[in-house]
């Protein structure tokens, strides 16, 4: 199926086999039937030709074959491909997983923030309300008891009014939104603390579960039923490779034994301990974290402790910090107890994939067929290995690197999930490389071998074991997911989406058909037209601005000519005002009365007179 086989043609085949399969009494998923479509239209037994559009009898005829196989319930090939595209779909790594956490959870708490923080209580009991909603949010993001447990309540109303009394809410009701969301954080973070801090002196906190006590069972339990199943695996591994090498030796002897059955069994139960393996590690990181985390906590409650132990008063400087750590670090614990879940979940669902292996091959026929034959572990493989390396002076064109001569040897990324690249396509077999043998590095890719046997044949051609390699993941599609072989199918690619574009059983390629046009400019034309870079045309210039000074223009008016021009004036027209001046008054000063004696003279010849002033005085009137 050529990648322009039109998309309505495409969901067309995978609805029809969808429907086809549902009407047979088997629900499978669209990406379930994308990928196996893939893997029909690959198998060069079933002679597709990938570079035509299909006819309608291909379509057809791919339809049948598709739903035949995904009706077989013992093609250990379709339990393979069914692991992969529920791996592919339900596995997020701790940082995806955390963040789709605390995405949902701050979803949920939106509408409460939203009322919180879009209210405009005016009276009393509006700011109750509102103070009402900001304990639930409080209690609803800290995730410590149950809203409905009116203990529970009350010991968050008591902590949240140590730190936030009702009378805040004044100042609180005055701040923007964005301000306003981040003290809802910031209360809650510290309530979270107190209540921690409140349990760890037997104060209170009976409704918060032991979450460090939990988590040091629950990890230790799920990394031993992770180790389990990859014993199994392994197990069955070694023991299906070592029938299929003496098949290869004997093929007699075992002629009532399908090979291909049986490899199709080692790929799915290497994938299922490729699977296996990933859990492992994230649960080896989970219990890492807590330990660290333990280790935080308990610091961080013993400075708590030494800083308020029996003071009356301490200062909120001091102590808000170390609540709002203690919080963070209880998060932590929060967020560890979901990752173990995810992981034990993922285990146990796992588990049902490799529920064929002891259908097809039960344990007392697998016991009496490897009569005689000796099993080797990956170890012990590696183990008869050691001590042999390739000879660099041997090849001329190739390039080998070994641990003494490269930097970050560990860390290269090997081909294959680190199988033997030769074994693959020669014995079809997943057999564990030896990287001490050496590691061809070739076009930029590095591979590794089980022998080095295996090493000097496979880099005198590789790009031909390369290529058959490819053919035998055509034959069985679920060694590309296995073997890693994404960039050797990227032309295919299927039709259902995975659940992100960095995570799918195979990496879908979309192809069209485009076209772009770069403007001439861009931005706006910057050239200053101006400029000169010339030296003599700059002299010229300034020659010809200097002349321009000395050539004045002049005009003359005579007087016959002066009144001949058109002249206009404006004026304002005089208005009409009036004035008002200030009211009339007036004032009374005090009649003077002044009396004279002795003008008329006496009986003495000298006349003597005596002046009497009876004038009043000014604020007497």
């Amino acid at each position: 199926m050529s990648c322009e086989q039109p998309e309505s043609v495409v969901k067309k085949i995978v609805r029809e086999i969808g429907q086809e399969c549902a009407a047979r009494g088997q629900t499978v998923s669209e990406t379930l039937v994308a990928f196996m479509v893939k893997a029909v239209v690959l198998d060069p037994r079933y002679d597709f030709n990938v570079d035509q559009i299909l006819a309608e009898k291909d379509v057809q005829n791919l339809i049948q074959l598709c739903v035949t196989r995904l009706l077989d319930t013992t093609n250990p090939s379709l339990r393979t491909i069914k692991m992969q595209v529920y791996f592919d779909m339900n596995y997020a790594n701790r940082a995806e997983l955390l963040s789709q956490q605390h995405r949902v959870l701050e979803e949920r708490l939106a509408p409460v923030v939203r009322d919180i923080t879009d209210s405009c209580p005016r009276v009393q009991e509006e700011m109750e309300n509102v103070y009402r909603k900001i304990i639930s949010y409080v209690l609803l993001s800290s995730g410590l008891g149950s809203p409905t447990d009116i203990e529970v309540v009350r010991e968050v109303t008591a902590a949240l009014q140590s730190v936030f009394s009702p009378t805040e809410m004044i100042s609180f009701v005055s701040l923007s939104k964005k301000n306003k969301e981040q003290k809802l954080k910031n209360l809650s973070m510290l309530v979270t603390g107190i209540r921690l801090y409140n349990k760890e002196c037997k104060k209170g906190g009976s409704s918060i579960d032991d979450l460090p006590a939990i988590l040091n069972e629950a990890i230790p339990s799920a990394t031993r039923t992770v180790d389990e199943g990859l014993n199994t695996c392994r197990t069955l591994a070694h023991q299906y490779t070592a029938l299929l090498e003496s098949m290869q030796e004997d093929k007699h002897r075992y002629a009532q034994l399908s090979s291909s059955k049986l490899k199709e069994a080692l790929f799915s139960v290497r994938q299922y301990e490729a699977f296996l393996c990933i859990l492992l590690s994230d649960a080896i990181t989970s219990a890492q974290e807590v330990e660290k985390t333990n280790v935080q906590f308990a610091a961080t409650m013993e400075q708590l402790k030494n800083t308020v132990q029996n003071k009356v008063s301490v200062d909120t400087k001091e102590v808000f910090p170390l609540f709002v750590a203690l919080s963070n670090l209880w998060t932590s614990f929060q967020d560890e107890m979901l990752l173990i879940s995810f992981l034990t979940n993922m285990t146990n669902d796992l588990q049902q994939f490799s529920e064929i292996q002891s259908q097809l091959f039960p344990e007392e026929v697998l016991t009496s067929l490897l009569e005689g034959v000796t099993v080797k572990s990956d170890e012990e493989r590696i183990r008869e290995t050691i001590g042999t390396r390739v000879n660099v002076s041997d090849f001329k064109n190739q390039e080998w690197l070994f641990a003494e001569t490269t930097d970050n040897f560990d860390q290269l990324l090997i081909q294959y999930h680190g199988f033997c690249a030769y074994a693959i396509g020669v014995k079809g077999l997943t057999l564990p490389g030896n990287p001490a043998i050496g590691i061809l590095k070739h076009k930029e890719r590095c591979y590794v071998f089980s022998s080095k046997e295996a090493a000097y044949i496979f880099a005198q051609d590789p790009d031909k074991f390369i290529q058959l390699n490819v053919e035998k993941a055509k034959e069985h599609a679920e060694l590309i997911q296995l073997l890693e072989l994404h960039h050797q199918f990227e032309y295919l690619a299927p039709y259902a989406q995975a659940r992100n574009a960095d995570k799918c059983v195979m990496k879908p390629t979309t192809k069209c058909d485009s076209s772009t046009q770069t403007d001439t400019h861009i931005l706006p034309p910057t050239i200053v037209t101006s400029y000169e870079w010339n030296e003599w045309e700059l002299r010229r210039k300034a020659i010809k601005l200097a002349n321009l000074r000395r050539k004045l223009t002049r005009a003359v008016q005579t007087d016959l000519s002066h009144m001949r021009r058109e002249n206009a004036t404006q004026v304002y027209l005089p208005k009409d005002v009036s004035t008002q001046t200030k009211r009339d008054n007036s004032s009374n000063v005090p009649r003077p009365q002044i009396y004279l004696e002795g003008l008329r003279g006496g009986s003495s010849p000298t006349t003597h007179m005596v002046k009497v002033d009876l004038t009043r005085a000014v604020d007497e009137t």
